[in-house]
């Protein structure tokens, strides 16, 4: 073989310069190529197991402040659409700082995609970097827990290393951290989109039955959907509304929204608030965030996690019931089940370590799931919960 020749072999199978850097708080520096956003952002790197859903995944609010590793190898496959957006503060761009993917993304082929995953990033304002060994990188996680990062893209390979790494490192992290307000609406709104119809999108609510007002810590959509099929006109108020307010309303119930960040930061103005709430007597229910903070509001302390819990696929018992259900779950804190306070009863518990995942007040129609029962992307087995809520309020009702 010629040298010409030789020189056009190596060049065929040369990798092309790397275009995006993810760089670690303790300076390791992991390279890959580039895709949706330009430009940099910092937060913490948590790994995701679902096989599905990566739009609304990467439109959660409860991911900001979070860099999304995903262990499913084919990202963005089927495309993306203005449907699948889980964010239900429509004004902002909330959602996850960064995506890490193992492929790059290919064509989608699904007769829903109106763009490329790549051109719905760059619109979003999300970094990613593809062509990195995310199994390799999750269990990095595993082992040492969920590390600070700054994910960066430049499509000319041009990076300062060294002040990436500095930034990754001074970055404080989510403990201690209230993202709240980066998430939460800055008005109050009603609410009657009902959840997605094959053929036909999302349905508009006719008669519902209760008034629930729900508090918007980050809320996602399809809270807001199931709560309008289990019959319920809902009102969303940003998360620092009084007591005093919702309860002027007059709702049948209160809903506790998921959200990002630490609990305990969110919890100093949101936690005199939930326990007025609580006192008032009405049924009120609470999910991942929303499930911490009642937590704290009857006396029980969250702490940090390892690792978290991020994905389609984790079994969780009912105690209420004895079932095991397959849920989705995204949270990096959790209730501390021996802090818990007498009359307080644990309802719900991760089959995969244990972790609480969901209370009850013995006293009051009052309870909380840390899983995501509205599961988007996800199974639904727990949308039994939403009809729990409901029964609460009837009965509340007929009692009154």
């Amino acid at each position: 073989m010629s040298t010409a020749s030789k020189a056009a072999t190596t060049d065929a199978w040369a990798r092309p310069p790397a275009t995006a850097r993810l760089v670690l708080a303790d300076g390791t520096v992991i390279s890959g190529r580039g895709l949706g956003a330009v430009g940099s952002a910092v937060g913490e790197v948590c790994f995701n197991t679902a096989i599905t859903g990566y739009q609304e995944i990467l439109t959660d609010p409860s991911y900001a402040g979070q860099i999304i590793t995903f262990t499913f190898p084919h990202i963005g496959n089927v495309g993306a659409n203005a449907e699948d957006t889980e964010t239900s503060n429509l004004a902002a761009r909330t959602g996850a700082r960064g995506a890490v993917l193992r492929a790059g993304i290919s064509a989608p082929s699904n007769y829903r995609s109106a763009e490329t995953l790549d051109q719905w990033l760059k619109a979003r304002g999300i970094i990613a970097i593809a062509e990195v060994d995310t199994r390799a990188l999750t269990a990095r996680i595993r082992e040492q827990g969920m590390p600070n990062a700054v994910i960066a893209h430049n499509p000319e390979g041009k990076f300062d290393i060294e002040a990436l790494k500095a930034e990754a490192a001074a970055w404080p992290g989510l403990d201690g951290m209230d993202l709240v307000p980066e998430v939460t609406s800055g008005q109050s709104y009603g609410w009657d989109e009902m959840r997605w119809v094959w053929g036909k999108g999302y349905p508009r609510q006719e008669n519902p039955e209760f008034h629930v007002v729900a508090i918007d810590y980050g809320l996602k959509r399809n809270i807001l959907r199931c709560l309008a099929n289990a019959g319920c006109r809902v009102t969303v108020v940003p998360a620092q509304t009084s007591a005093e307010d919702i309860l002027a309303r007059k709702p049948d119930g209160v809903f506790l929204s998921n959200g990002p960040g630490d609990p305990a930061a969110t919890g100093k103005y949101a936690v005199p608030e939930i326990k007025k709430l609580v006192a008032s007597g009405l049924p009120t229910f609470g999910i991942c965030l929303g499930h911490q903070m009642l937590g704290l509001a009857v006396g029980a302390k969250t702490h940090k996690m390892h690792q978290g819990h991020h994905g389609a696929n984790h079994p969780v018992k009912d105690y209420t019931t004895n079932k095991v259900e397959i849920v989705s779950m995204n949270h990096g804190f959790a209730v501390d089940r021996e802090t818990l306070p007498a009359g307080v009863e644990e309802t719900h518990v991760s089959l995969f370590d244990g972790t609480n995942c969901g209370i009850r007040l013995k006293d009051k129609p009052v309870f909380s799931v840390q899983h995501h029962p509205e599961a988007s992307p996800g199974p639904e087995d727990s949308h039994y919960l939403f009809d729990r809520f409901v029964e609460l309020m009837r009965a509340h009702k007929k009692a009154a």
